[in-house]
């Protein structure tokens, strides 16, 4: 399914611009930037991602405006189903046959790797906005691969220093059982342990779990300090509602959502998810900027006025400095386009002061929030207060830490 093509140009400026675009739209494939949204459209992370990313590819798309060179943009989409096989099917068939040039958001770790496998050394880039694997930028990193808003190192690592700065020292996890679960875990218990902490158990689950009452008890009965919620998506808001008809936060225990997103707390509203403790790398109402991008976002045809979530945002803002540098060399070849992306040092409206470092990890600022409660929020989606700010230069593993081959 395709999107629009962008840039429409009147044949005057059109004729005008044509000698000094020539020389790059040789260069690009098809004459067209073609960006495929790939992601999960029907189950758990429709509302963080799904349609909403393909809205915000299409504001990047709009907002880029053929980059002072008429350079045409078409935005297509897919839905993975949050199976690796059918997104590495989708990629190949993009790559192969329908001449899309990057793949952009692909939230769930296991399809993020596989399509990070297919198009390791092909011309496309992929722009994994959404998927958390650390091993993007570790083991498994690629010379074509962009890694923007969160991934588990800083989920896992940032979230578990600021807890237990705030006391949190003994742990149970409730852990969706795949990658991206398993690596949040793996992450976090790590920081936990090295620091003084204690692990006190840990629940597996399914993803897409409805009934959460067995793990949830045992990490009641555990008596840890913090329970950490190791998913996303449908399995977070299932657990944490269930988790409030169990009074698990009255009793003193307290829960912190890795991976939870302002449309999460929408769905569950403020009088369960109050007092969640969260990492974001995004927040609509953050400052004017932020302000600025949500309420467009929020007009957007099926929108209905909700707000972005982080991830929707990373869409946006990988999307836009994929095709600025599109523009800037001319080629939407991976080999030219990702190393000019990497030489990005500035400010980007949505994450702040932002880096890209040669590993292919975006690093900005994160903040650690708490949800307010009912009484607390004055408007729709006034739902979190920042706790603390984490610096882009401690948020995320160090560069020589990640053992990726890109670092010299």
């Amino acid at each position: 399914m395709r999107g629009f093509g962008v840039g429409r140009f009147g044949i005057g400026l059109a004729l005008a611009l044509a000698c000094a675009a020539g020389s790059a739209r040789a260069e690009i494939s098809d004459n067209v930037v073609r960006v495929g949204v790939l992601n999960d459209i029907s189950g758990i992370f429709q509302d963080t991602n799904g349609m909403g990313s393909v809205e915000a590819a299409r504001m990047a798309a709009e907002d880029f405006n053929g980059g002072g060179k008429g350079i045409k943009v078409e935005i297509v989409y897919a839905d993975h189903q949050n199976k690796a096989d059918i997104g590495s099917a989708i990629a190949r068939k993009w790559l192969d046959v329908e001449g899309v040039d990057a793949i952009v958001d692909v939230p769930n770790s296991a399809v993020g790797l596989a399509i990070n496998t297919v198009l390791r050394d092909s011309r496309m880039t992929f722009l994994a906005s959404s998927t958390a694997s650390s091993d993007l930028t570790g083991k498994a990193c690629s010379p074509n691969t962009i890694q923007w808003v969160n991934d588990a190192w800083a989920t896992g690592n940032t979230t578990a220093a600021a807890m237990m700065q705030r006391g949190g020292k003994d742990w149970y996890f409730v852990t969706v059982d795949y990658a991206l679960g398993k690596g949040i875990e793996a992450e976090a218990t790590n920081y936990i342990e090295k620091h003084g902490g204690k692990v006190l158990g840990s629940s597996k689950h399914p993803l897409g779990t409805s009934d959460f009452a067995s793990f949830l008890l045992q990490a009641q009965n555990s008596k840890a300090k913090v329970i950490g919620l190791a998913n996303a998506g449908g399995d977070t808001i299932n657990a944490v509602k269930q988790a409030a008809e169990f009074g698990i936060q009255e009793g003193g225990q307290t829960m912190v959502a890795f991976l939870l997103f302002v449309n999460d707390v929408h769905g569950m509203g403020l009088k369960v998810a109050q007092g969640l403790q969260l990492l974001e790398a995004f927040y609509w109402d953050m400052n004017d900027d932020t302000r600025a991008f949500a309420k467009r976002f929020a007009a957007r045809p099926g929108m209905n006025g909700k707000m972005p979530s982080g991830n929707q945002a990373g869409v946006y803002a990988s999307t836009l400095a994929y095709l600025n540098a599109v523009a800037a060399t001319g080629s939407d070849d991976a080999k030219v386009v990702v190393p000019q992306m990497k030489t990005f040092k500035g400010k980007d409206k949505l994450f702040g002061d932002t880096t890209i470092r040669q590993d292919g990890r975006v690093i900005h600022p994160m903040y650690l929030f708490e949800v307010k409660k009912p009484e607390e929020s004055k408007y729709p989606y006034d739902y979190y207060k920042l706790i603390a700010t984490i610096p882009a230069d401690q948020a995320f593993r160090p560069i020589a830490d990640g053992g990726c081959a890109l670092v010299k």
